[in-house]
């Protein structure tokens, strides 16, 4: 969240409008046909009706005040826009506000495949969909409460929350196990690993499990774990999060399931 970033943020016209060229708008249809094509099997019921709440669409980058206003009318949710990378303290903030923070810039035809720092797809197709769902716009409010609150000694941990659920989680459902998680639902080699492979271990979420646990963000996850509903998510997180993170600490992490990233 703190690197340096080789794009710059998009900034609003005076009316809230985002100018995006026609070749982002054909990047952003690429995207969309492809992971919708994708997803018809694999992704779970909530998140394919929240891409219809949002009433998102292959034919234009979608605007910013628009996703805004349909999530208000769903959950009470918003989104606002950030630059590419923000602070922890700021992203955490925000989410305590009820207001998701989206990147403005659209990928680079270069990038279209894997971008490491967030763009708008990954940020409009990946995270707001779910957002219509108010179970999980909940547990994202109270995940952010609870980080603003508990401040910068538990962020590391805090995040594994956040990592192995909003952006990588999975669900079980009558009709087996789906995807909903952003990094998945917006990644093609995401929902392809996560769905399709036999390489990788599927864990029940255990909210101790999951704070020690590791992981990269440059790979394809070698670990995913499994909720039951997005009510368990608002449950866990009215835990007392500082205590289980002071146990996590001293119980240690696991081995990590990857290599260390060459320096």
């Amino acid at each position: 969240m703190t690197k340096e970033s080789t794009y710059t943020a998009k900034l609003p016209e005076p009316d809230g409008t985002y100018l995006y060229t026609p070749d982002e708008d054909a990047i952003w249809g690429e995207l969309y046909r492809r992971q919708m094509k994708l997803l018809a099997d694999k992704a779970c019921n909530e998140y394919l009706e929240g891409v219809r709440t949002l009433g998102l669409k292959p034919d234009k980058v979608p605007q910013l005040k628009d996703v805004n206003g349909r999530l208000n009318e769903s959950t009470g949710f918003g989104v606002e826009g950030v630059p590419a990378l923000i602070p922890p303290s700021r992203f955490y903030e925000l989410l305590s506000q009820g207001k998701f923070p989206l990147a403005t810039f659209m990928r680079r035809r270069e990038h279209i495949d894997y971008i490491e720092e967030p763009d708008l797809f990954h940020e409009v197709f990946g995270h707001c969909p779910l957002l219509t769902n108010q179970s999980y716009a909940n547990f994202v409010r109270r995940f952010g409460e609870k980080a603003a609150d508990l401040g910068k000694g538990y962020s590391w941990h805090l995040f594994r929350i956040f990592w192995f659920t909003v952006e990588f989680g999975l669900i079980d459902t009558p009709q087996g196990r789906r995807c909903y998680g952003a990094g998945i639902v917006s990644s093609p080699s995401e929902t392809c690993n996560a769905m399709e492979s036999t390489d990788v271990e599927f864990r029940p979420f255990d909210l101790m499990t999951v704070l020690r646990t590791p992981y990269r963000i440059d790979i394809v996850q070698p670990i995913y774990y499994v909720i039951d509903g997005f009510a368990q998510l608002e449950s866990i997180i009215e835990e007392d999060i500082a205590a289980r993170i002071n146990e996590a600490k001293a119980f240690g992490d696991f081995p990590p399931a990857f290599e260390a990233k060459a320096s």
